[in-house]
């Protein structure tokens, strides 16, 4: 054997061991059944991912609850828009801790003029009226996603002025590939989708332009079915990437034995069936429109302005904080008065 093919040998193994380590994880592993034996409807987890995860999804306390002043928050500051209703203590309250939850570093000054608090000259300012407005809606418009949990800001924020988890348009053509062939975004592994070659902008697709979510097609025949073998391929991509945000396997929403079928599937599927609805709707409603509000340096690159998915509240875990919820002890971020958006069907189609 020459010198050339020891080495190459060696670097392989090399590799070989550096992908098991980074990639697989080392026994034990805990299973829990989520269905009828021998369906395979078990969720599987590992204890030392499980603790990491636990110490990262940690709730803060709530500050403690002022005495009620008597006077609304537009009494008492200027160029309040959103929270005029709350009491001026209770405002003063909520504000501090969004200043824990978004930007603890930067301090009040990260969203608000120090020379006049009341200005919008800060677009952090802007932004941050409307993320109001958006944590209103979830927690009414949402709720059957979000239950009586709800969000507040630190449910995405975690402690950084820009959530750790938000994405752009990817921006990239469909390449080459071929004589008469184009990549279509695939065979360019994404951790978007699972870190596989499935079609990596299926963010884009779902969760921003509403693209139907389709594996099986609905006619025995060809005839005005539309559902193409990409657009299944895209519909994994999508269901790696919210296996990988919420830290399950496929069937904690579906039964391994008719992945289809809604009556098989476990209710968490109905859960998920809204989120992603919830999610696009966040995304056209609310952010979208926010993009020609934001610097350069905070747009993607095809200027769009950052989005949200599955991972920006849940962060890995099934439930965001593991069901804490700090919306008990902040009611003033619940339902929105004025919530104009019309939630989905009832039923699942």
């Amino acid at each position: 054997m020459s010198f050339g093919i020891k080495i190459g040998l060696g670097l392989a193994a090399v590799a070989v061991v550096a992908i098991a380590v980074t990639t697989f994880q080392l026994p034990p592993a805990k299973q829990i059944q989520r269905g009828y034996r021998g369906l395979g409807m078990v969720q599987v987890f590992h204890p030392a991912s499980l603790e990491k995860l636990q110490a990262s999804n940690v709730s803060p306390k709530a500050d403690d609850p002022q005495d009620p002043s008597g006077q609304p928050s537009s009494a008492v500051y200027q160029n309040v828009q959103v929270l005029k209703d709350v009491d001026s203590n209770e405002f003063l309250r909520l504000m501090n801790s969004v200043t824990q939850w978004v930007a603890p570093t930067e301090g009040c000054t990260y969203c608000h003029d120090q020379n006049d608090l009341s200005s919008d000259k800060l677009y952090t300012k802007v932004v941050a009226r409307r993320m109001f407005q958006m944590v209103g809606a979830i927690n009414g418009t949402w709720k059957s996603h979000v239950g009586t949990t709800g969000v507040t800001c630190y449910t995405c924020h975690r402690g950084n002025p820009v959530p750790q988890n938000i994405w752009f348009n990817s921006g990239r053509p469909g390449e080459p590939h071929g004589l008469t062939q184009e990549k279509l975004d695939k065979n360019v592994p994404s951790f978007t989708a699972g870190s596989t070659a499935l079609p990596s902008d299926v963010l884009s697709e779902f969760l921003d332009r509403g693209d139907e979510i389709r594996v099986i097609s609905t006619t025995a025949l060809p005839t005005g079915d539309r559902h193409s073998i990409k657009q299944t391929e895209s519909t994994y991509g999508l269901m790696m990437h919210i296996s990988q945000s919420l830290g399950v396997n496929c069937t904690y929403c579906h039964n391994s034995r008719s992945f289809f079928d809604w009556d098989q599937s476990t209710p968490q599927r109905s859960t998920a069936w809204y989120g992603i609805r919830m999610v696009r709707d966040l995304n056209t409603h609310y952010l979208d429109p926010l993009a020609g509000t934001f610097p350069h340096n905070r747009l993607g690159p095809t200027g769009d302005g950052p989005k949200l998915d599955c991972a920006t509240c849940h962060n890995g875990v099934y439930k965001p904080l593991f069901g804490t919820s700090l919306l008990k002890d902040y009611p003033e971020l619940g339902p929105a008065k004025e919530a104009s958006l019309t939630p989905p069907a009832a039923k699942p189609q």
